[in-house]
């Protein structure tokens, strides 16, 4: 497929979720790609899979995954497997993605046991060796570079030995993967650091302020530290602070992105230059308008970095 230069509005990407589809076909805005969740068109559902079709003639696809479990000793299952590459050999995605995490393990040696979540890794060079066979695995059969993207984890383990971000580093280089950078997930995980370092601490609106002070700090040094040119793509999105002050923080991607995490996000485009940035909106599912309307404002920012003088004259175009 031939390509032309890309524009600020071509590189901005939504989550597509089954209630804004028929909007997104009938206003047909100027997105560049839509993500999908790989696992959800696995089935045989021609109809399900028409649809998905009919976007992509529109749109390039994303196909962003949640079980493969990279970072699994017990390997990768090669039905998951088998399940992506057709689905990749369809679709013909402008990327592929997964998590640096791992769903799935043989505890007794024997059986598996699937766990429903994406569960963090020991950063040690054990997990490193692991994540990289599993990684080369998926690369080989897809015959495609893939995406890796770190995690919002709410546990650490005491025999880390490496930093997260030397890690992820580390893994991309021997593997030839690319990351996957999500900023709202490093604000999470800067966040509930500094709310357990500060635990006890009176509630309110400046424990709030210092969390995310610490949090935008810590995300711009993990950020500055890779090099640049290792950036797949961005994700964006929002959480919402728990009433209970004591609680974590939840990505739960169900607000717009805050404006530390824009201010992150400007950040990253100034290390790394301009790369694909998606909106994720996951729980309470806003209209369709608010999504295209957080992407407009990535859009902003691209155009910015690439000399656009507005990048809203390029996003206004009603149709690709």
């Amino acid at each position: 497929m031939h390509r032309t230069a890309p524009t600020p509005a071509s590189l901005t990407g939504i989550g597509l979720r089954p209630p804004h589809a028929e909007a997104l076909l009938t206003q047909r805005p100027q997105l560049g790609f839509l993500e999908v969740h790989s696992e959800n068109f696995f089935g045989d559902d021609a109809a399900q899979r028409q649809g998905l079709m009919a976007l992509r003639a529109h749109w390039d696809i994303s196909l962003h995954g949640v079980g493969l479990s990279l970072g699994a000793a017990a390997g990768i299952d090669t039905w998951h497997l088998e399940r992506l590459a057709r689905l990749v050999d369809e679709v013909q995605p402008v990327r592929v993605s997964d998590h640096a995490a791992f769903s799935r393990a043989r505890p007794d040696g024997h059986d598996i046991v699937h766990a429903a979540d994406l569960l963090p890794l020991a950063f040690t060079p054990q997990a490193i060796d692991i994540l990289v066979a599993n990684i080369t695995q998926v690369q080989d059969r897809l015959q495609r570079r893939i995406a890796i993207e770190h995690l919002s984890a709410y546990i650490a383990f005491e025999d880390d030995r490496i930093p997260e971000v030397d890690f992820l580093i580390e893994v991309c280089r021997r593997s030839g993967c690319g990351l996957l950078l999500d900023i709202n997930n490093l604000l999470v995980n800067g966040v509930n650091r500094h709310r357990r370092r500060h635990a006890g601490s009176p509630p309110g609106p400046m424990a709030q302020h210092a969390a995310l002070q610490q949090a935008h700090a810590e995300a711009l040094d993990f950020i500055w530290s890779l090099p640049p040119g290792l950036v797949a793509e961005i994700h964006l999105a929002g959480f919402r602070w728990p009433s209970d002050p004591q609680a974590v923080v939840v990505d739960d991607h169900s607000q717009r992105v805050s404006p530390t995490g824009w201010d992150v996000y400007e950040g990253a485009l100034d290390h790394l230059g301009p790369c694909p940035t998606l909106i994720e909106w996951d729980t309470d599912l806003p209209p369709l308008a608010v999504l295209l309307d957080e992407a407009r404002l990535a859009a902003n920012r691209l155009g910015g970095l690439m000399g656009v003088a507005d990048a809203d004259d390029d996003w206004d175009a009603s149709a690709l």
